[in-house]
């Protein structure tokens, strides 16, 4: 039983995953200039393409193809200017990192033969000149109208991902019903070791954290160029999920706070969808050495210039070897290969160091989690037995190398050893998927999101506490067997609209009014009011620590208190519980 229901999880994912992105009409059949159009940016003419609501940009190149000697390299500006280029249908993705590539297990020897053949190779355009990005805006929008834009990051931990994926149209159609028209865009950026490869090697190159790198081009991009589009440069609000939420601060705390480009800010405000800090070490830590030699060692580039030759290399045999090592949807979870860690330069220090020191652009944002955030990660580990010991291991061995066993084993005490207790929280006696199941997705959601989001809000309303902090837990899926209210809820709720009920409905007002007016509860602006009242969204505040639950079709304010022995460990700790 629990291998089915895992292959079916799997399956679901892949599912997701290798959806290609909606048709937009082809013009093969129809007059080219009824259906497409074209806008004189300063990147050049870029040929979109005209919808029933929206009009579509998609694969504008933001930065050079990095691609040959450009491999392993931060993102170049491009050299020349675009001619007329043709932006009316999905542009590539990345390279991705789906499944270890070594691994025995039938789950991710599934996950590497799908994400392999060549439908799934074909449906995303695998290539490595990947670094554009989407711009969709309402119908009928010029240059000059000054939207406010929303810049979407998407997430995948830091492993897997594209813009196409995500679709913004449903969502720039919405705004427009609420009176609050804005232009979206959607970046695409490098994930797995493409992104994010560690070691000593990379430090001494430059070359850390290039997946941010490039989300930052892309902001410097909408900065030169969205003015063209109808947008605003000055009124950009940055949104991510998963890792795009982790990204979302790491763009807030890059360069130390410095998020000013020709003098400007780049973005206003930041909506954050599960993840906000990440205590990592440093990106020549043991673990990433490890990563980096384990890579090397796979390639066949052993020797006093293995970077260069992993640049050298064919890019089959170097997606081989990069997607060597554990991947998240297996046994290590998200204790991930692949993430952002301190290099000196664009992370001067850890994420939480830095939000700690105020060294971050202390913007307003929305910060939040689905209730059930660990269920998602805790399918593969059915051999932890779920008790005390057994999970302590797992966690010294493969997330918190500097931890002591006393602190590791308090944090786990205080997640109680029964089947009644656990997530999906307030089941009772079901969805233990193995013993130890509830208990093991209680501990991973709060140590990496839930948890550590709270800990993460009290720092930053302790250094900035003027600067206001919206948050929430969404529970909309409540009842869901197994998974509950899991890890990526908010793309079905919120970014896809996939049921039309209150959350899907409402969340995306509040986040219309928050692009407008920097509050989830401000009407003003845009072009009318809702016709509907929703909620009144409270600030967290450090004395009353409220925040909003969402359901399916009601929404509840509620005290964010719960699991408090879990965070004072989590927030004593938190220098030496890092990634």
């Amino acid at each position: 039983m629990k291998v089915f229901t895992t292959l079916a999880t799997l399956v679901s994912i892949l599912g997701v995953l290798a959806a290609p992105a909606p048709v937009v009409n082809s013009h093969s059949e129809l007059d080219d200039r009824a259906i497409t159009i074209t806008v004189a940016a300063p990147a050049g003419t870029i040929v979109g393409v005209k919808g029933l609501t929206t009009e579509d940009f998609n694969g504008i190149p933001y930065a050079a193809a990095p691609v040959g000697n450009l491999r392993l390299r931060p993102p170049q500006r491009l050299s020349t200017s675009l001619n007329l280029f043709d932006a009316t249908t999905p542009a590539p993705a990345c390279p991705q990192f789906i499944a270890d590539s070594d691994a025995s297990d039938i789950p991710a020897q599934i996950l590497t033969a799908v994400s392999r053949t060549p439908f799934f190779q074909k449906a995303l355009k695998i290539s490595e000149d990947c670094l554009n990005l989407n711009v969709i805006r309402p119908k009928g929008t010029k240059a000059g109208d000054n939207l406010p834009v929303l810049f979407w990051m998407y997430g995948g931990g830091f492993e897997l991902g594209w813009n196409s994926m995500y679709y913004g149209g449903p969502l720039v159609t919405s705004a427009v019903l609420n009176g609050k028209p804005y232009v979206f865009v959607a970046v695409n950026y490098r994930v797995g070791a493409w992104g994010f490869l560690p070691g000593k090697e990379i430090l001494a190159d430059g070359a850390g954290n290039l997946g941010l790198r490039d989300q930052r081009m892309g902001l410097e991009w909408v900065a030169d160029n969205i003015a063209a589009f109808g947008g605003d440069p000055s009124k950009v609000t940055i949104w991510g999920e998963s890792a795009g939420s982790i990204s979302v601060f790491n763009q807030m705390a890059a360069y130390g706070g410095n998020i000013t480009y020709k003098g400007k800010p780049l973005f206003r405000g930041g909506i954050m969808n599960s993840g906000s800090v990440l205590p990592t070490d440093p990106i020549d830590c043991p673990k990433g050495q490890a990563i980096y030699d384990t890579i090397v060692e796979k390639a066949g580039c052993t020797g006093p210039d293995s970077l260069n030759c992993l640049r050298q290399l064919p890019l089959d045999k170097f997606t081989d070897a990069a997607n060597s090592v554990p991947a998240m949807l297996s046994w290590t979870s998200v204790a991930v290969s692949y993430l952002p860690r301190p290099d000196g330069d664009f992370l001067p220090e850890s994420s939480h160091t830095l939000a700690q020191k105020g060294r971050y652009a202390a913007i307003p944002i929305i910060v939040g989690d689905q209730e059930d955030e660990g269920t998602l990660f805790s399918l593969f580990q059915a051999n932890t037995t779920g008790s005390t010991a057994a999970i302590v291991k797992y966690l010294k061995d493969l997330f918190f190398h500097g931890a002591s066993e006393q602190v590791l084993t308090a944090l786990v005490e205080t997640y109680p050893d029964s089947i009644l207790e656990g997530s999906p929280f307030r089941t009772g006696p079901f969805n233990e998927l193995y013993r130890g199941f509830k208990r093991l997705a209680a501990l991973l959601g709060d140590i990496v999101f839930t948890i550590t989001r709270r800990v993460f809000i009290d720092i930053a309303k302790t250094v900035n506490p003027k600067v206001p902090v919206w948050s929430y837990i969404a529970s909309y899926g409540y009842g869901t067997p197994i998974l509950g209210t899991f890890h990526a809820s908010d793309l079905l709720q919120v970014f896809y609209g996939i049921l039309p009920n209150k959350a899907s409905r409402d969340i995306q007002a509040y986040y219309s009014n928050f692009v407008y007016n920097l509050d989830p509860n401000n009407y003003s602006g845009g072009t009318n009011s809702l016709s509907r009242v929703i909620d009144n969204w409270p600030q967290w505040e450090k004395g009353t620590k409220k925040l909003i639950q969402f359901y399916a079709y009601h929404f509840q304010p509620m005290v964010d208190d719960f699991r408090t022995d879990s965070e004072k460990i989590l927030s004593d700790n938190i220098d030496t519980l890092h990634i």
